[in-house]
């Protein structure tokens, strides 16, 4: 096989409590990837969207995920992506892990799948680097995975599957941009141990939540005392959507990655969607260009269309 196209679907991390650690997948929106094989060491970058990123290898998050994949490899051969991106760069909702993720998955394929899932979530981290200024997985893990995923360690590689119920996502992504990078900048750099316990707390009843099918306890872990209070500040109205998603019926949620995005649980598709018709009514008059969707969690990560 010399070229392939895959569909790499956006992603939702930090999971209220988990931050940097917890992420699920979803059914879309995704972006469109081909890549070729081709007879030279070297990787070429063609978009075929408006968003004007970089087209230098070293500076495209799926350019430098694959110059980590060709420096494990002996053959004296490289790639060549186009890539359509459908997942706005910072959104929140893992543009730059959906790029890196796609651009390492297709490649494996085209080389007959000589990596591992560990070693493919490591190669797409080079190119989340590019986007954050860090190497973290909670976007990069259910992206190549699928389903929802807790990394326990990067160093070494670590990540685990988690059992979870029927669970929709609502997501309203206002059409402005955090810069993760910035978002990460902002972030305290010391925390209280109270808060740290009552983290580490809500951490372990969700898992414990989405193993057991637990509704109540799902929605009795999704707190955040660390991050959310900082980043909240970044997106207009975010007091005024969780209110009203709490209203309409949602189990929690809170700021997907970095934001702008917002997403809330819910147990049902109907309450998914009175909780899109509650995120509408606030943004509606904000003055805000936004998009919302809603979407069950998907077990099946990047696919070959």
């Amino acid at each position: 096989m010399q070229e392939i196209t895959v569909l790499s679907p956006a992603t939702v991390a930090n999971v209220v409590c988990g931050f940097d650690c917890l992420g699920f997948c979803l059914e879309e929106p995704n972006d469109l990837m081909t890549v070729r094989l081709v007879d030279k060491k070297t990787v070429k970058i063609k978009h075929l969207d408006d968003y004007n990123l970089p087209l230098e290898p070293e500076k495209n998050v799926a350019g430098k995920a694959l110059l980590a994949v060709l420096e494990r490899i002996e053959e004296n051969i490289g790639f060549e992506v186009e890539i359509t991106k459908r997942i706005m760069p910072g959104s929140g909702v893992g543009s730059s892990a959906a790029s890196a993720a796609g651009a390492v998955v297709a490649a494996n394929k085209l080389l007959g799948e000589r990596f591992s899932q560990n070693e493919l979530v490591e190669l797409a981290m080079y190119g989340e680097m590019v986007a954050s200024g860090a190497k973290h997985a909670d976007n990069i893990a259910p992206c190549v995975l699928g389903g929802f995923t807790l990394v326990r360690s990067v160093e070494p590689m670590d990540v685990i599957q988690i059992d979870y119920p029927t669970l929709f996502a609502t997501i309203i992504h206002p059409q402005i941009e955090i810069k993760t990078s910035y978002a990460r900048e902002i972030l305290p750099k010391e925390v209280p141990l109270k808060s740290a316990i009552r983290q580490w707390s809500d951490v372990g009843s969700l898992i414990a939540g989405l193993q057991k099918g637990d509704y109540d306890l799902i929605a009795r872990s999704l707190q955040d005392f660390i991050i959310e209070p900082v980043r909240k500040k970044l997106i207009p109205s975010f007091d005024e959507v969780k209110t009203a998603s709490m209203k309409a019926g949602a189990l929690g949620g809170s700021i997907s990655g970095a934001g702008p995005s917002i997403f809330m649980f819910s147990k049902d598709l109907e309450t998914a969607n009175q909780i899109k018709d509650a995120m509408n009514g606030v943004y509606s008059q904000t003055g805000i260009d936004f998009k919302i969707y809603v979407s069950p969690i998907s077990s099946k990560g990047v696919v070959k269309q």
